[in-house]
């Protein structure tokens, strides 16, 4: 029988090789194995999630008052208000950082005295789960790496791309509309640097081994500071290779392996989720072989479901539900609504037509959001991402506002919490934030729409009268609560889809302690449906706690049917 760690120095010597070639030398391997023996083993069980899990996604300061550190605001405010709900808090990047809300990251080893420090982040641990960004495709140009490359000496002056601007670019896929090379001055002279996201946002060379090895070491730091989630951040343009799209090579896929290998090595209870805002069957790519992400964001949702909800019509949300793969082991999706990103647009190719998509987009600028564009390989640019709060992008319908915004919207949530995977939630939907125009006219930035930071007195007003916000905080902790006690909802349990017609969406979840039967009206008017003859016996409605005979549902109207 072979030794464990023998076959665990085999199996990562076979991963560096895979990912350097001919120039793999031992050396590499000999720096991972020293950065892991810094790291004592973590004594966990390898349970990787239950139904009882739910993420909550926030900034670090989403929730702020006078005279307290941010972190301590938020740990207080989730204590207090949704303790029994949460498990896991998705602290977006709480690290020193120089743009993009946190994503341009200067010291990845600190956290942002701003927010805190890293015993605030443990305080709040010791309260939920902790999910943590290990931003990895890129780098601040203010941080220290990047100012060594400028100057040309010390630790990082060989961890950025550069290229020549002459070269064919074109079949580099594109997130944004800013040019991909940005010139620096360096010691050498003019340099013209990899930035596929921003000039501030400097990509990371990982064909230079030192620098994985340096990423390891961060990825262990995150894990031993209590994160049961690491979130690999725009992952999927890790790798370059000049003349492809730069977009999912196999070496990216590989370091994905790699960091799912070491990361089980020092806690079996880590989950390594990775985060590809692309079309649907490249994001289920990163499954592997069940041997890559433990978890995948199920990015197709929002739009699909946004749609859905918008035209009353759940044709296309239903054919793609019923494409997805079954789960099992460890493997699951990471289910959402919104994020601190806007609503992903390429996540609709190949899923929604063109001219529906089009219309969608044209009725989210109607309902007062942004759009930001990406450029495509012959010079046109496309949507890329809808800009707009996930609450005021369910206003209305095709048909323009209506007053069944709340309604609609906790539609849309509880379709989402019933899919098979771990729901997350985003700090503004559980409140209900509209549309933040006045951050936008501050910072001249689309995605602060859905980024508004809420003084924790003007919050707690709000939730605490009768308002929209409140309706939506309350009905969401229950659900949230009623969710967590269903064995049937286990992000492992089976998943069918079942078509009820355009304006019902229906799902049947099962394990082997429970069945539950999902269903949905997409629409503003009263709608009638009949379950399967199979499922007929299945009659009490778990959201209302009553027995439903009568099979008719309100405007969006949402039964869990047991």
């Amino acid at each position: 029988m072979a030794n464990p760690k023998e076959s665990f120095i085999t199996t990562i010597e076979s991963r560096l090789r895979f990912i350097y070639k001919d120039s793999y030398s031992d050396e590499i391997l000999q720096k991972l194995l020293a950065v892991l023996s810094k790291y004592q083993a973590i004594d966990n069980s390898n349970l990787k999630w239950d139904e009882k899990d739910v993420v909550l996604i926030t900034y670090g300061d989403s929730i702020k008052t006078e005279n307290e550190i941010p972190l301590q605001t938020l740990n207080r405010f989730l204590n207090k208000k949704l303790k029994e709900q949460l498990t896991i808090v998705h602290i977006l990047p709480f690290f020193p950082y120089s743009s993009d809300d946190g994503f341009s990251v200067i010291d990845f080893r600190k956290v942002n005295p701003e927010l805190g420090d890293w015993t605030d982040v443990a305080t709040l641990n010791s309260n939920f789960d902790l999910m943590a960004d290990l931003v990895i495709n890129h780098a601040s140009s203010r941080g220290e790496w990047f100012q060594n490359f400028l100057k040309q000496k010390g630790v990082g002056k060989d961890y950025f791309i550069c290229e020549d601007p002459a070269k064919d670019l074109s079949q580099v896929t594109r997130p944004r509309n800013t040019p991909l090379l940005t010139p620096y001055e360096t010691a050498e002279g003019i340099k013209h640097v990899w930035t596929t996201f921003s000039a501030d946002q400097v990509d990371l060379n990982f064909s230079n081994p030192d620098l994985l090895v340096e990423m390891m070491d961060i990825l262990l730091a995150y894990i031993t500071h209590g994160a049961r989630i690491i979130r690999l951040d725009a992952i999927a343009f890790l790798w370059k290779v000049v003349g492809t799209t730069c977009l999912h090579l196999p070496e990216t896929h590989e370091v994905v392996k790699l960091m799912r290998d070491v990361a089980e090595h020092v806690n079996p209870a880590t989950i390594i989720l990775t985060e590809t805002n692309v079309p649907n069957k490249e994001n289920l790519s990163y499954f592997g072989e069940g041997d890559e992400a433990h978890m995948v964001y199920q990015f197709s949702l929002p739009p699909l479901l946004l749609h859905a909800l918008h035209t009353a019509n759940s044709s296309y949300l239903t054919t793609w539900a019923k494409s997805l793969p079954s789960l099992s082991g460890d493997k699951t999706f990471f289910n959402f609504t919104a994020s601190h990103d806007g609503i992903g647009v390429r996540p609709l190719e190949g899923l929604l037509p063109e001219e529906e998509k089009n219309t969608l987009v044209e009725n989210m600028k109607g309902f007062g959001g942004f759009v930001n564009y990406k450029s495509n390989p012959d010079g046109s640019q496309s949507p890329y991402e809808l800009n707009i709060t996930y609450f005021d992008a369910l206003k209305g319908t095709a048909n323009g506002e209506d007053h069944f915004q709340v309604e609609r919207f906790l539609a849309s949530q509880t379709v989402m919490m019933s899919f098979a995977g771990v729901p997350a939630f985003y700090i503004h939907s559980l409140t209900a934030t509209p549309n933040y125009h006045e951050g936008v006219a501050v910072t001249k930035h689309n995605r602060t729409i859905n980024r508004r930071k809420w003084q924790l007195n003007e919050l707690e007003e709000i939730l605490n009268t009768e308002t929209p916000q409140q309706k939506v905080f309350t009905s969401l902790q229950k659900l949230i609560t009623l969710r967590k006690k269903q064995a049937a909802f286990h992000p492992n349990a089976k998943q069918e889809i079942i078509d009820l017609g355009k304006e019902v969406f229906a799902m049947v979840r099962r394990s082997p302690e429970q069945t539950i039967v999902v269903v949905v009206n997409l629409s503003a008017s009263k709608t009638a449906f009949e379950l399967p003859a199979d499922l007929t016996e299945l009659n009490h409605d778990l959201i209302s706690d009553s027995k439903i005979n009568k099979r008719e549902l309100e405007a969006y109207q949402c039964c869990w049917f047991t």
